[in-house]
């Protein structure tokens, strides 16, 4: 089937999925040379029909297709959400909403961290993905059948893994814990970057006021250069070049002329000056706008085998309710749990309290243990007296 190439046509088959419960949702997208991604491709598909779609098409207009992305009453379910709903996000304004992410939802659901598409199909719905044309450049037209076809695979077979998932989760009570995933992949903010928050993602290795200062500047002009332009923030200005820059905050032409990787046009042109002037910005900072690295949380002394512990009783819950454990808490959640019974750490709050927090602090004061059933091959809790516990 071709794809549809032209708005008269998309914005009829909208309207047939507009009286769907659901449509799988997934696009094909081109992001070496540009920041934003480039859509290339629209897979979609309603529980009857599903076609691919040309943005690139001349007179292409996706407005029936945003408009259905924003349609409450239509669930949109994709695989691996994030990239999809960003694009989405950048190109209309809108996260599409309500959401159902099947990887998600699969580590709701047992099937370990971060599982793959290719995983779900083989095992839900006995589908063998060929991945052949993982590399293929959408940006390339025409397409051929056989790309169409292999792009429609993500859309068709997710049919049949969501509906699985869905009534998995229906059976076994998870649907709402799955909701308060969701959230976070439906609020905006997920997916913008704030040009004065970019310094976080270098993760500096100093902690000199100086340098983060400098950092902060030099990597919110970065972004905001890389977000006019539309290119990798890597091409405009590599990581390591920029903490190199911050390090030495170089005062003149001849200084930045030093820094390793910066060409002689560079410096003495356009971009040389702005980045002399963030650096200026920087050093200029008042106190209190200049950047605190993260606190390291130093674990107390004694607190090790606390932390072992812990770590013990999460994967016995995980594995006993069949959840995925980095859905529940990682090595520093659990650390925050030894250290303080009030870390701000997820597996203390909404369905993950109950499923481990609760008990990783009756563990941890003693009121529960952990000890081998009778048929010494799985572990199990013992409800214990505190009172009894030996003294320190």
């Amino acid at each position: 089937m071709p794809m549809i190439a032209d708005t008269q046509e998309l914005a009829a088959f909208c309207a047939r999925l507009s009286s769907a419960p659901y449509v799988t949702v997934d696009t094909e997208f081109m992001r070496e040379k540009t920041y934003f991604p480039q859509l290339c491709l629209v897979q979609l598909a309603g529980p009857d029909e599903a076609r691919a779609i040309d943005p690139l098409a001349p007179g292409m207009d996706l407005a029936p297709l945003f408009a259905l992305m924003a349609d409450t009453s239509v669930l949109k379910v994709f695989h691996a959400a994030r990239q999809d709903v960003e694009i989405f996000l950048h190109l209309s304004g809108a996260v599409p909403t309500p959401l159902f992410d099947t990887q998600v939802a699969a580590m709701v659901c047992g099937f370990g961290d971060s599982v793959g598409y290719e995983t779900l199909a083989s095992q839900l719905a006995k589908a063998r993905i060929d991945k052949s044309m993982r590399f293929t450049d959408w940006s390339l037209r025409p397409l051929t059948e056989k790309q169409i076809q292999y792009a429609l695979a993500d859309v068709t077979h997710l049919r049949v893994v969501y509906d699985k998932l869905a009534r998995k989760l229906e059976r076994n009570g998870r649907l709402e814990w799955l909701g308060e995933e969701m959230a976070e992949l439906a609020a905006p903010g997920t997916y913008r970057t704030n040009p004065e928050d970019a310094w976080r993602r270098l993760k500096p290795r100093s902690s000199s006021p100086k340098f983060l200062a400098v950092l902060k500047e030099l990597a919110a002009w970065r972004e905001r250069e890389a977000q006019e332009r539309d290119i990798p923030r890597q091409r405009m200005l590599r990581d390591e070049t920029l903490m190199e820059i911050a390090a030495h905050h170089p005062a003149d032409v001849a200084e930045l002329g030093r820094t390793r990787g910066l060409g002689k046009g560079l410096v003495e042109g356009k971009m040389g000056i702005a980045i002399l002037e963030a650096v200026k910005r920087g050093l200029s900072l008042p106190e209190d706008q200049i950047p605190k690295p993260p606190e390291r949380v130093e674990l107390p002394r004694g607190l090790g085998p606390v932390v072992d512990l812990l770590k013990v009783l999460l994967k016995m819950k995980c594995d006993e309710h069949g959840v995925a454990q980095k859905l529940v808490a990682n090595t520093a959640d659990v650390e925050a749990i030894a250290a303080t019974d009030d870390a701000d750490v997820p597996a203390l709050h909404g369905w993950r309290r109950e499923l481990f927090g609760e008990d990783a602090l009756a563990l941890k004061h003693g009121r529960l243990g952990l000890g081998f059933c009778t048929d010494g091959r799985r572990l199990r809790l013992v409800p214990l007296d505190p009172a009894e516990a030996p003294s320190e």
